[in-house]
């Protein structure tokens, strides 16, 4: 008898977390995860970001910009020994100049290149204002990230790219994504961790840590809304100040 009560407690377990997983909506987890990190209405209100900070590239601290223009364009900039390569995105074209790799002058993207980079451009992120922008969001339940628990979110663009968000339980701050990426004519799993969040002036948390498999880039400074001269998201060999 006890037996047959001990198995029904485990079964009971199994059903009622199994329910509580299920009760979990993808609406859910995005209202909570935008409280977090400072609610809708300042993120909204986000226009441009430009970052800076570097990456750790065996012992080499390689300078990082990365300025951004919302849903319009982008600019990430390095330098190593002297020279300084880009890469510029915006909603119609994309190039791409690494002197450092040996080219004259700057690279035009393929266009399916910049079609699969259009989700850079939204520095709110995916999950703010996610119907208006066409994101199609679905839960996948939970998975573990390195020992974290985390909500599983699906994100499906309108341009047909899919990312699995990792929301973490916890405090619901977004720590890592998986982002599916044709490159080359095929499909590539691409892999970013997102720590370190820190509350900016403006209300809401960023995170200060960013690792998109390239190198961790260590963010210094993060400024919100401030002026930005569009020129720079021209190509050119120069280096505008």
């Amino acid at each position: 008898m006890k037996h047959i009560k001990h198995s029904i407690f485990i079964a009971t377990l199994i059903l009622g977390s199994f329910i509580s997983a299920k009760g979990q909506t993808a609406d859910e987890i995005v209202q909570k995860h935008i409280t977090a990190i400072g609610g809708l209405e300042n993120w909204q209100k986000l226009t441009s970001v430009k970052m800076v900070g570097s990456i750790n590239a065996g012992g080499m601290e390689i300078p990082v910009t990365i300025t951004n223009v919302q849903g319009k364009e982008q600019k990430v900039e390095f330098t190593l020994n002297g020279m300084t390569g880009y890469q510029i995105i915006t909603n119609t074209e994309g190039w791409a100049y690494n002197p450092m790799a040996g080219q004259q002058s700057p690279q035009a993207m393929t266009a399916e290149d910049v079609k699969q980079s259009q989700s850079d451009l939204d520095m709110q992120g995916p999950l703010i204002d996610y119907k208006a922008k066409g994101n199609v969001i679905t839960y996948l339940g939970k998975d573990d990230v390195e020992g974290t628990d985390c909500h599983k979110l699906k994100v499906t663009y309108p341009s047909g790219k899919e990312e699995t968000m990792y929301i973490d339980a916890s405090n619901y701050y977004h720590i890592r994504s998986v982002q599916k990426v044709k490159a080359n004519g095929k499909e590539e799993e691409h892999t970013s961790n997102y720590g370190n969040y820190q509350k900016l002036p403006e209300g809401i948390f960023w995170p200060m840590s960013i690792d998109d498999g390239g190198g961790a880039v260590a963010v210094k400074t993060v400024e919100i809304n401030k002026p930005i001269d569009e020129s720079i998201f021209k190509p050119t060999t120069e280096v505008k100040k």
